[in-house]
C-alpha cells in the first residue's frame, strides 16, 4: 500500500482496533470558563518517538484547551480523522502530547493540530507537518544525531537568520534526529549583544528566562520555550519525528544526584530540587512520553525496523559523584547497565545504536575530578570505566554485533576507533564511536583521548580558538545511512551548511 492509497477506510478500520480515532468535528466534554478570542498555539509543534504505527504529537496552547490532531494521507486534508488529545492546562505549562497509533506502517501521514477552548466553542488555527511511519520492511534508512543548543551565550540571532543548522538538516530529509542532549542549556544565560574577537557583533533573542540561570519550575520550562521561538527550529521540529535525550545542563553544568553546589549564581544550592524540576520542564515541553521510557524519565529502545534498534541511554539520573575515578563507580547504573546489555543480547535488527549523551574514550574533566567516563589515567578500567568495560566485555561474550555508538557533549565533530588491539582491557570487541555537534553554541576541542579501550581518532573538527561562536563556524551534525538492499550503513560528519567532512562505510558483520 502506497502513502496515496493510505485511505479514510484504512484509518478508520485500524483506528477502531488501536488508535480509537474519531470523525473530524467530534467533542470531548470540557469545563467551560470565560475568556474572549481563540486559543493560539504559541510554539509550534513537534514530533517524538516514531512507531510503525504512529508517532507522538506534541503542542502548547496559551490557555486552557483541549488538544486535536487531525491526520490524512492527503496534504488537503480531505476525508481527515480527529483524534481528541488531553487537555493543555496550566498544570502543564500549556503543554500536551498526543501518541498517535494505529496508522500502517511505511506511509506518510500529514497532521494538523488544533486547540479547542473547553467548552467547544472556538478553535485555534490549525498547525500541520507530516512525518512517514516506521517501516516494517527493509527500507533504506536516514537518520541525523547532533547536541548542545544555546550554550555559552550563543542564542537565537536574527541578523544571521536563527539557528540555521537546523534547516540545513531538515534538507537532508531524514526519517527521524536523535538529539543526544544538552537540549537546552538552563545554565547559559545570552546577553543582547557580544563582541566577538574580529569585531563583529552577534545579537541575541532575549527572553527574561534566558537573562539568567534557571532555578524555578517556570525558568526552566522558559528554556526549553526560548529554542522553539526559531523558526528553522520549529519547522524542523514539525516534520523531523526526534529522539531525545538529555543530559548536564538541562539542570546544570556537570550535575550528578545529591550535588549541593558552590556558586553565586544560584539561590537554590541543591542539585536535586533542580533536577526534579528541569525533570518536569524536559518532559512537558519534549515530545516525549514518560511511559515509553523503561524507568518512566529517559532510557528506552526505539526500534526502526528490521534495520535498526537504538538504545538511548541516561548517564546522567544514576551516576555516582564526580570524582577522580581512582575506584570503581557508576555513570549508567546497575539497572540502566543490566537493562542495556540484555536489549542488546535479544535485538534481532543488523544494527544496534547506542545513543550515549557522553563520550567513551574522549577524557572530559569538572575541575580536577572526572566528569564523563574517561579517568585520564592508562591502565586497567577504574572509576567509570569499570562499569563501562562490564557492559562492553558482556556484549562480546554474548557475540552482539555491529555495535555503533554515537555522542555529541564535547562541542566538535570526531571519528573514534575502539580496538583491543591497542587497549589495556582487551575483554571487547572492536567498535567505532562517532561524535557530534554543537548545533549552536560554543565550539570547543579536541580533548585527550584515554588509552584504556585502544582509542585512535580516525577523523576531528574542532576550532583553532576555544569558545568559537557559531559564526566562526564549527557547528556541526552527523548522518547515519543504511541500506536496504546491502545493510551497509554509512555515517557522514556534516558542517552547519550539510556539508559532508568525513564518512566512513561500514559492513554488517
Amino acid at each position: 500500500m502506497t502513502a496515496e492509497n493510505l485511505s479514510r477506510r484504512e484509518l478508520l478500520r485500524r483506528g477502531a482496533t488501536g488508535a480509537g480515532l474519531l470523525a473530524a468535528g467530534a467533542l470531548l466534554p470540557g469545563t467551560a470558563f470565560a475568556r474572549s478570542g481563540r486559543p493560539v498555539l504559541t510554539h509550534g509543534v513537534q514530533l517524538g518517538d516514531p512507531r510503525p504505527d504512529g508517532a507522538v504529537v506534541w503542542t502548547r496552547a496559551d490557555r486552557p484547551s483541549r488538544m486535536f490532531v487531525e491526520i490524512s494521507a492527503r496534504e488537503d486534508f480531505r476525508d481527515a480523522l480527529r483524534v481528541p488529545g488531553p487537555a493543555l492546562t496550566p498544570d502543564t505549562d500549556g503543554t500536551g502530547e498526543l501518541r498517535l497509533s494505529g496508522l500502517p506502517a511505511g506511509h506518510e501521514v500529514h497532521y494538523r493540530v488544533t486547540a479547542e477552548d473547553l467548552d467547544g466553542r472556538v478553535v485555534s488555527e490549525g498547525l500541520t507537518g507530516s512525518f512517514r511511519t516506521v517501516p516494517q520492511d527493509r527500507s533504506d534508512v536516514r537518520f541525523l544525531w547532533s547536541g548542545d543548543v544555546v550554550g555559552q551565550g550563543w542564542g537565537i540571532n536574527p541578523d544571521i537568520g536563527g539557528m540555521t543548522i537546523y534547516r540545513a538538516m531538515a534538507d537532508r530529509e531524514p526519517d527521524f534526529f536523535l538529539h543526544s542532549g544538552d537540549t537546552v542549556y538552563a545554565d547559559g544565560p545570552v546577553e543582547e549583544s557580544v563582541t566577538l574577537p574580529d569585531g563583529r557583533v552577534w545579537r541575541n533573542v532575549v527572553t527574561p528566562e534566558k537573562s539568567k540561570v534557571a532555578e524555578t519550575l517556570a525558568e526552566y520550562r522558559g528554556q526549553f520555550a526560548y529554542n522553539l521561538l526559531d523558526e528553522n527550529v520549529r519547522a524542523f521540529a514539525a516534520r523531523v519525528p526526534q529522539l531525545i535525550q538529555w543530559d548536564d545542563h538541562e539542570v546544570t553544568n556537570n550535575w550528578y544526584p545529591g550535588e549541593i553546589l558552590d556558586d553565586d549564581d544560584y539561590t537554590e544550592k541543591r542539585v536535586d530540587v533542580l533536577a526534579q524540576r528541569a525533570f518536569q520542564a524536559f518532559h512537558e515541553w519534549q515530545p516525549i512520553r514518560r511511559q515509553d521510557a523503561v524507568d518512566g524519565r529517559v532510557y528506552r529502545k526505539v526500534s526502526h525496523g528490521p534495520l535498526l534498534d537504538v538504545f538511548v541511554l541516561d548517564m546522567r539520573s544514576y551516576r555516582d559523584p564526580n570524582s577522580a575515578g581512582t575506584a570503581p563507580e557508576r555513570i549508567l547504573g546497575d539497572e540502566q547497565a543490566r537493562w542495556l546489555v540484555r536489549e542488546l543480547s535479544a535485538s534481532r535488527a543488523t544494527w544496534k545504536v547506542i545513543a550515549s549523551d557522553m563520550p567513551i574514550g574522549v577524557i572530559v574533566p569538572d575541575g580536577d575530578k572526572i566528569e564523563g567516563v574517561a579517568n585520564g589515567l592508562p591502565g586497567a578500567p577504574n572509576g567509570r570505566e569499570s562499569e563501562l568495560a562490564r557492559v562492553l566485555q558482556e556484549i562480546s561474550r554474548r557475540q552482539v554485533r555491529n555495535v555503533v555508538w554515537l555522542t555529541a557533549d564535547v562541542h566538535y565533530s570526531a571519528a573514534i576507533n575502539y580496538s583491543p588491539q591497542r587497549a589495556a582491557f582487551t575483554g571487547f570487541d572492536e567498535f567505532w564511536e562517532f561524535v557530534s555537534g554543537p548545533l549552536n553554541a560554543g565550539a570547543f576541542g579536541p580533548n585527550e583521548l584515554d588509552p584504556t579501550f585502544g582509542p585512535e581518532m580516525a577523523f576531528v573538527s574542532a576550532p583553532a580558538r576555544q569558545g568559537a561562536s557559531p559564526m566562526e563556524g564549527f557547528q556541526h551534525f552527523g548522518e547515519v545511512t543504511i541500506d536496504g538492499a546491502t545493510g551497509r550503513l554509512t555515517v557522514d560528519l556534516r558542517d552547519q551548511q550539510g556539508t559532508s567532512l568525513w564518512s566512513k562505510t561500514l559492513d554488517p558483520r
